[in-house]
């Protein structure tokens, strides 16, 4: 994208429908201070992805705009990944891989989602950092069993405290009591030295 192109996005509102579903979270009550950090226009007129301050939107080309407090949020801090391939056109494709809450202090991976853009703006720097900025510790360590799995701790909005989760590298692990065992130790030895005395 060349510089008065670059200049020119920054300037641009955001489409209708993607202001009409930020403007409804407002109403709600869910987030009053929600507002648009980017987007890009999904491939053959599908709509918008979108990053607000709260998280990660897909806001659909034909929303009716009274269904526009029906489009969900994806959380920055519930993204385990969003990987970004970029095509010479400004455009490309996320993979954004989000983590559900299985049991208290553990996740599990969603099956990833795809979606192709043939504009991305700012995007892809945005959700990069808006992801990493939720991660304040993370480290992967092996299991006795074989495998092993991930200890993080990130940010939370409207939590003091980090959320640490653990989750396993792969999902079948969970459900040995061995493998469950050592995971749940070393996600209490970490939270124990994360607290201050």
């Amino acid at each position: 994208m060349n510089p008065l192109d670059q200049l020119r996005r920054r300037f641009t509102r955001p489409p209708e429908p993607v202001r009409a579903v930020v403007l409804a979270g407002h109403r709600s009550g869910a987030d009053p201070d929600e507002r648009v950090l980017a987007w890009g226009e999904l491939v053959r007129g599908q709509g918008w992805l979108v990053a607000t301050s709260r998280g990660l939107r897909v806001v659909p080309a034909g929303l009716a705009l009274d269904e526009a407090a029906d489009v969900g949020v994806l959380r920055w801090h519930e993204i385990g990944s969003a990987r970004w391939a970029a095509t010479n056109d400004g455009g490309g494709s996320f993979t954004v891989t989000a983590l559900t809450e299985v049991e208290p202090g553990v996740q599990a991976r969603a099956p990833a989602e795809r979606y192709a853009l043939t504009d991305a703006g700012d995007l892809p720097a945005v959700v990069r950092r808006r992801v990493d900025e939720t991660v304040v510790a993370s480290r992967r360590t092996p299991l006795p069993t074989g495998g092993g799995v991930v200890l993080v701790a990130r940010r939370v909005p409207g939590q003091a405290a980090r959320e640490w989760t653990v989750v396993f590298d792969d999902d079948t692990d969970r459900g040995d009591p061995e493998a469950r065992e050592a995971a749940r130790r070393r996600l209490a030895e970490a939270v124990a030295a994360d607290r201050p005395d």
